[in-house]
C-alpha cells in the first residue's frame, strides 16, 4: 500500500505555523465580533479542520452552521459552475455571518455563497480563509481574514483534498504534479 507522503513534493506550511496563525486569526475575529454573536458557516468538506481549530480558539458567543458546494468533483480543475449541495440548517436573517473557507482561489464559490447569505437576510457577510491564492482570482472578492497567502501550487492537507484524499495530513503540502495530472 502506497503512503500518502510519497505523493507530496514538499511541505509548504507546517502544522506549527498553522496553529499559530489560526490562533492569531481567531483572536482578531473575536475582537471584531465581541458583542455580535456571529454565525460561523463552515464550507464542507475542506474547511472542517480549519473551522474546528478556529472556533476552539475564539472566546466569544457564536453559532455554527455548514454549507456544502461543489465545483471541482474529482478533478484538479474547477468546472466553473458552483452547485449548492447542502444549505444552512438555521436562519441567518438579521445575523452577522462569517464564511469559513479552506482556500480562496478563483473566488467564484465565495462570490456565490456571499450572495446567497445576503439574500437570506444576513446583516453582514465576512470571509475567513486559511489560504488565499490572489493570482488565481477571477471575481472581485477578497477574504477579510487570511491566514496565509500562497503561490499557485496544488495544495493538500489540513482538510484540503485531491479526489477526497490527503485531508488528514497535518501540514499544508504541495502535491506532486504527476499525481493530479495523470487523472485529467
Amino acid at each position: 500500500m502506497k503512503k500518502m507522503n510519497e505523493d507530496i513534493e514538499k511541505i509548504l506550511i507546517s502544522k506549527e505555523d498553522i496553529a499559530l496563525k489560526v490562533k492569531e486569526t481567531a483572536f482578531k475575529i473575536s475582537g471584531d465580533y465581541l458583542d455580535k454573536e456571529p454565525v460561523l458557516v463552515g464550507i464542507l468538506k475542506g474547511s472542517v479542520v480549519f473551522f474546528s481549530d478556529l472556533i476552539r480558539e475564539m472566546n466569544i458567543s457564536l453559532f455554527i452552521d455548514f454549507m456544502a458546494v461543489s465545483s471541482y468533483g474529482e478533478s484538479a480543475v474547477s468546472s466553473g459552475e458552483v452547485k449548492l449541495v447542502k444549505d444552512l440548517d438555521r436562519s441567518v436573517a438579521d445575523k452577522h455571518v462569517i464564511i469559513v473557507e479552506d482556500i480562496v482561489d478563483t473566488g467564484k464559490t465565495l462570490s456565490f455563497l456571499k450572495k446567497q447569505l445576503l439574500n437570506k437576510g444576513a446583516l453582514s457577510v465576512k470571509i475567513a480563509c486559511l489560504l488565499d491564492k490572489p493570482e488565481r482570482r477571477e471575481t472581485d472578492i477578497n477574504a477579510d481574514y487570511v491566514c496565509f497567502e500562497i503561490p499557485d501550487d496544488f495544495v493538500v492537507g489540513y482538510g484540503l483534498d485531491y479526489s477526497e484524499k490527503y485531508r488528514n495530513l497535518p501540514d499544508i503540502c504541495v502535491l506532486k504534479r504527476n499525481v493530479y495530472e495523470k487523472q485529467n
